[in-house]
């Protein structure tokens, strides 16, 4: 990190204020502070000896919503943890934090208004900051940038990219492997407007997977996309660092991108010894987190070998209509109540077990048998047959694989 450039910009901002200031990175850890102000209270004097935000400070500052600001928030003074007042101001770079910088009030008695009304003046200083923060990440250096398009070029068939990652001193001889693709479970109550920027969504998830998999001795590389992240594992029994790394990822999805933690998705391919089938294992981790994406019962971590019919239907040539199915769209007219159809997949799902499937509802099992009885009348046939139930069955997750996110 260029601490010296970064001191150097919170003392000249700390002389623009006129105020001590301290800057704190995401984790509430201490990065810089100023020293020609001689004005502190206790928790800024503790802050600059232990150099970590205590815990009850940090709940009082993250109960007035710092987290998820976009803009300077004031946090009044709380005379139990003996803290003065201040003004909290997110380093914001393209759509995402990077730390905070905090400036204290005077006293009890004055008013936050005096710092809100100087930080106009140093707007320019705040944002060369917020970029010197970003800049010292190795997420974002141009070195870490050019092995990430190689990486990416992999992902997409370019052999000479292939070539080139065989050689990196982190992938060479520790195969076997395996591709994970991370995913931000998408947001169904978000609009077409929501669609975030380009170039900050990429730098979101490059950096989002970078921390996610820090310290993870399996994970050999990651690279970020606009809508997910993509990283190479060295295959090995068990599976806990995916639990690991996806908890990491929906933490700095969050705290960067200043949204409510989800519970975030990851696919993951087919083991391979030989770099030549990167391209086949990146396109089942995708198809194994869309199918993720649409069918609760795969679980946040997915498959690829266990996503089913969805390997079938991400085969198909087009995007397969579920209204081609007469049954199924007769069922799905008549459904104003959404309970036959739910229904019906839970049965196939759970191998026709009526007594599971009753339970799982909370109904009585007489209930499902009278669903069951309104089927056949609705449609003319029986939904347990063998060709009506694998019709419907499959027409069902045509329905769901239809609304898969695009990545």
């Amino acid at each position: 990190m260029r601490s010296a450039e970064i001191e150097d910009l919170v003392e000249h901002l700390a002389a623009g204020l006129d105020r001590a200031l301290s800057l704190e990175d995401l984790d509430g850890g201490l990065l810089a502070y100023s020293r020609d102000q001689p004005l502190a209270d206790s928790v800024r004097v503790n802050f600059l000896l232990s150099k970590k935000v205590p815990a009850d400070v940090s709940a009082w500052q993250l109960q007035h919503g710092i987290n998820t600001a976009v803009r300077p928030v004031v946090v009044p003074a709380n005379a139990t943890l003996g803290m003065l007042g201040r003004v909290c101001v997110p380093l914001m770079v393209r759509g995402f934090r990077v730390g905070y910088l905090w400036a204290m009030q005077g006293s009890h008695d004055e008013t936050p208004e005096e710092i809100l009304r100087g930080l106009p003046a140093v707007r320019s200083q705040l944002d060369r900051l917020a970029e010197t923060l970003l800049d010292t990440n190795t997420a974002d250096s141009e070195h870490r940038r050019q092995r990430e398009a190689v990486f990416l070029a992999a992902c997409h068939a370019e052999t000479s990219a292939i070539e080139e990652i065989a050689g990196w001193p982190q992938i060479r001889g520790t195969g076997p492997w395996h591709l994970a693709t991370l995913l931000p479970r998408p947001d169904e109550t978000a609009g077409p407007s929501a669609t975030p920027d380009s170039a900050a969504g990429v730098l979101l998830q490059r950096i989002s997977a970078l921390h996610a998999t820090v310290g993870i001795d399996a994970a050999r590389f990651s690279a970020g996309t606009q809508t997910h992240a993509v990283v190479l594992l060295r295959d090995s029994p068990g599976k806990v660092a995916h639990t690991e790394m996806l908890h990491r990822y929906r933490a700095e999805l969050a705290r960067r991108g200043g949204t409510p933690e989800r519970p975030d998705l990851m696919g993951f391919s087919e083991v391979f010894n030989d770099l030549r089938r990167f391209p086949d294992a990146y396109l089942q981790s995708r198809k194994a987190v869309q199918a993720a994406a649409v069918d609760a019962r795969l679980g946040t971590i997915a498959d690829f070998r266990q996503i089913g019919v969805y390997q079938f239907l991400a085969a198909g040539s087009r995007n397969l209509s579920p209204v081609e199915s007469v049954y199924f769209a007769e069922l799905r007219d008549f459904d104003d109540n959404h309970e036959l159809l739910p229904m019906l997949e839970l049965l196939y799902d759970t191998d026709g077990s009526v007594q599971d499937v009753a339970a799982s509802l909370h109904l009585h099992r007489s209930s499902i048998y009278n669903r069951l009885a309104k089927i056949r009348t609705l449609i003319g046939a029986d939904p347990l047959g063998g060709q009506v139930r694998l019709e419907l069955h499959l027409a069902m997750k045509a329905d769901r694989w239809s609304r898969r996110p695009r990545i």
